[in-house]
């Protein structure tokens, strides 16, 4: 008894001093003036290699010829919560990922990290932003419409990027069959959220089969809602134009190879683009991918996420049931 009392004892004076060090707030967009980190270089940015938010910073960063230092920042579904490490906290207590940081100061939101980067880029960010007030007029609307705001399971049909996660709901039970359960009790410590820990942790328990009715109806809604907007891109193309706001790459295409890259990683893209379902966007997606910021920024994929897309495919291909309820209902 008194052993057992000992440890409970040590517990909760561990997790007291750990909740002291690793408080978490909600951080407003844009750039901290008041907040100084340690830097080392001008530009530095720390990201994730799976979050569709960081590709689409990498992508700018790359676009822009921006030199930096990039620190990798791992998440549950890639290998454990280092966003809720005390390090990471004093980034951004908002724990989440990318953060971008120019001259030490914070820059919140990969909506408001683009646009802050193509600033400060000198000439080539000023075409990425735009050559005329209607041309950033327009290139500003497809940076909203693709942004990750609020709730990420929600309002999708207002924006491109509130579609994508659910979308990720699959690949990111599969992955989450890599994870030890004690890392997801980190999360249930100390997330902002806990909400999200124990959601993740009933998916892991029921798996890909037997996913909860809510993240079905999330999947469909997402791939209804990402189907609307893609409705809407191949439209926009039709009259020829090589990028999305004219002959200049722009913030509006980073965005769109971001999300891209998202649908092929996470095993969509035959769905939105097989038997020759919107060719237009389809070529459009193929010269974003002979960009060479699409190599330098989206290169090889995680060990997890490679093994999760192959136990995916298999589960979909050995179970009619699955692929329906995935792809079809």
């Amino acid at each position: 008894m008194f052993l057992t009392g000992a440890i409970l004892l040590a517990f909760v004076g561990w997790f007291l001093y750990e909740r002291s060090r690793r408080r978490t707030y909600l951080v407003t967009p844009g750039r901290h003036e008041e907040i100084q980190l340690a830097h080392g270089q001008e530009w530095e940015i720390y990201q994730n290699q799976l979050s569709i938010c960081s590709k689409k910073l990498r992508v700018c960063m790359a676009e822009l010829e921006l030199p930096h230092r990039s620190h990798h920042i791992e998440l549950i579904e890639t290998k454990f919560y280092e966003n809720l490490s005390r390090e990471f906290l004093k980034v951004n207590p908002g724990f989440t990922v990318p953060v971008l940081v120019h001259k030490g100061h914070p820059v919140y939101e990969s909506h408001e990290q683009i646009v802050y980067a193509a600033k400060h880029a000198g000439e080539r960010g000023a075409e990425m932003l735009g050559d005329t007030p209607e041309r950033q007029a327009e290139v500003a609307r497809w940076v909203d419409l693709g942004g990750l705001k609020g709730d990420p399971l929600r309002g999708g049909d207002e924006r491109v990027g509130n579609s994508a996660p659910g979308l990720t709901i699959p690949i990111f039970v599969t992955m989450l069959q890599y994870i030890p359960w004690w890392r997801l009790g980190e999360g249930i410590l100390f997330h902002g959220d806990r909400r999200r820990p124990l959601l993740f942790s009933i998916m892991k328990f029921r798996g890909l089969h037997r996913l909860p009715p809510p993240a079905l109806a999330a999947i469909r809604r997402s791939r209804r809602d990402m189907g609307s907007h893609l409705d809407g891109l191949e439209e926009s193309l039709s009259d020829g134009r090589t990028w999305l706001c004219g002959e200049t790459f722009t913030l509006a295409d980073v965005n769109w190879m971001a999300i891209f890259e998202r649908l092929d990683e996470v095993d969509w893209t035959d769905l939105f683009f097989g038997e020759g379902k919107r060719p237009t966007v389809a070529g459009y997606w193929k010269r974003l991918k002979e960009r060479p910021s699409y190599s330098v920024a989206l290169g090889p994929r995680g060990d997890i996420h490679v093994r999760a897309l192959e136990d995916l495919r298999e589960a979909k291909r050995s179970s009619p049931e699955l692929r329906e309820k995935l792809e079809l209902s």
